[in-house]
């Protein structure tokens, strides 16, 4: 997204188009946004900057102000395992043991007693602290979370945010009396995602159930949110896990119920990975000319541009005292004082995706008005002074439900229903999600799913849960009679 400047417009313009070119796209306003800078010395880690930073800490408030609503209570574990816990559970294991980053040695080369892993996920210490604390059934529901970073050795290629060797997340771990708690946390996970993603941030995304072959290592059933990039490709956002008793009975997760019996619990577990969902936002709602910040998540929402500050010094007291006026009410809030020309200003904030620009000058302050800039919509209207705040209440609101809805409109029509294997691969190249007759996702359905990844280079998504299953036909692999309806993607 190399930069162009026209001395005469002083516009800034990008000459990348995100919807052909997505992948460019998104490296160059990583870069010129300064979301993140990947020039850090060890492979698959990056520094996050700022811009991201102060965004992601707004994803975080509102996912733990929701999970805390509801009855979780925030942890910190450490970030070491160790290897006796890691072996326990055999599928988690098997399913993580090649992405493990291992602690083997301290000092001067002085080996441990035994290794540490560095947490891929942390069910393994989790329960290894349930078993200890959790001995009645008036402990339970036992609902904790922790906001932590966990490292896995992926070995495809690393994408800042999308793919990397360490990502920043919560993860919510639940004990439960009965298999029915288990999955109301399950189906409640699923309406966390919603009040946050979609209301909040204004992403839009289907839950699938996950094929058995494609579920959380150790788990009886993976429940995921896909939302689908400019690119065409699904981008996995938060999954939620029902573990059954397959961790608490290695780990001895048991509680004593109201007759005095000795049962083990069931368990869930729920990760929304705060930078895969930064992203999201960023690729979902973002234009040619760079980012476009829901309101509530802007690492500033309102940019100040003085107008003539250098001629006339009414101005720039002016807009410092709108800031603080609007720092007062808890607006997040900059004036820009540099030293460029006030079309570059423009253009840089707008490629920031601040919700909301001031222009101020002295034919504003003699006029009791001010020159206000959209980014949702990027236009321009005039208001009174006096009306500053009602106006920036009503607008903030408005932003974020005008991407949302913009958002909503672009993936109502991403599912393409399809009868053969043949009319599979023109709608994924097409860059949507194809909606196919399918013989099972449960295990004997894995060689079908196969065929479609090794010939198609797509991955069967799962089924959706949020509408009845209504099966026809024959599955479009091996033909015989479908079971269930799946939907086929591309993904990261």
């Amino acid at each position: 997204m190399s930069e162009k400047v026209n001395p005469k417009t002083e516009k800034i313009t990008f000459n990348i188009d995100k919807e052909k070119n997505f992948s460019d796209w998104f490296t160059e306003i990583i870069k010129t946004a300064e979301l993140a800078d990947i020039r850090y010395n060890v492979k698959g880690f990056l520094v996050f900057q700022p811009w991201s930073v102060l965004s992601m800490e707004s994803i975080y408030f509102f996912l733990e102000r929701v999970l805390q609503k509801k009855g979780h209570k925030p942890y910190w574990y450490p970030a070491v395992i160790p290897e006796k816990n890691f072996y326990l559970e055999q599928e988690h294991v098997q399913g993580f043991t090649p992405e493990v980053f291992w602690v083997t040695e301290h000092g001067a080369g002085e080996k441990l007693e035994e290794k540490l892993a560095l947490r891929p996920t942390s069910e393994t210490a989790f329960y290894q602290m349930f078993s200890i604390w959790i001995r009645s059934y008036n402990d339970l529901p036992f609902k904790t979370y922790q906001r932590a970073q966990v490292w896995r050795y992926e070995t495809k290629a690393t994408r800042p945010f999308l793919r990397a060797r360490e990502f920043h997340w919560i993860e919510t771990h639940c004990a439960f009396e009965t298999e029915e708690d288990a999955r109301a946390q399950v189906q409640e996970d699923m309406e966390t995602t919603e009040e946050v993603l979609h209301t909040i941030l204004g992403v839009p995304f289907i839950f699938f159930k996950r094929p058995q072959w494609d579920k959380f290592a150790g788990a009886v059933n993976t429940f995921g949110a896909d939302t689908l990039m400019p690119d065409g490709r699904v981008l996995q956002l938060p999954s939620t896990h029902l573990l059954g008793q397959n961790f608490s009975k290695p780990f001895n997760v048991k509680f004593t119920d109201s007759e005095g019996q000795e049962k083990f619990t069931f368990l869930t577990c729920y990760g929304p990975a705060v930078g895969r969902i930064f992203a999201a936002v960023c690729a979902v709602h973002g234009d040619n000319k760079g980012l476009r910040f829901p309101w509530a998540i802007a690492p500033v929402q309102i940019v100040i541009v003085p107008i003539g500050m250098n001629k006339d010094k009414n101005v720039l007291t002016k807009a410092h005292t709108l800031k603080e006026k609007l720092q007062n009410a808890f607006y997040r809030v900059e004036v820009d004082v540099s030293e460029k020309m006030p079309g570059e200003k423009f253009y840089f904030w707008e490629m920031k995706g601040v919700p909301v620009r001031l222009e101020l000058g002295p034919k504003e302050i003699l006029e009791g008005k001010l020159t206000v800039f959209r980014r949702d919509t990027n236009s321009k209207t005039q208001i009174l002074e006096k009306d500053l705040l009602s106006f920036i209440e009503k607008t903030g609101k408005e932003i974020t439900e005008n991407l949302k809805t913009q958002a909503d409109q672009k993936f109502k029509d991403v599912l393409v229903s399809v009868k053969t294997k043949a009319e599979i691969e023109p709608v994924i190249v097409a860059g949507k999600i194809a909606r196919t007759p399918f013989c099972s996702t449960n295990m004997e359905g894995n060689a079908c799913a196969e065929l479609i990844e090794k010939e198609i280079h797509a991955r069967v998504r799962g089924t959706r849960i949020d509408v009845p299953q209504t099966v026809s036909g024959n599955c479009v692999v091996c033909n015989k009679p479908a079971k269930e309806t799946v939907y086929i993607a591309r993904e990261y």
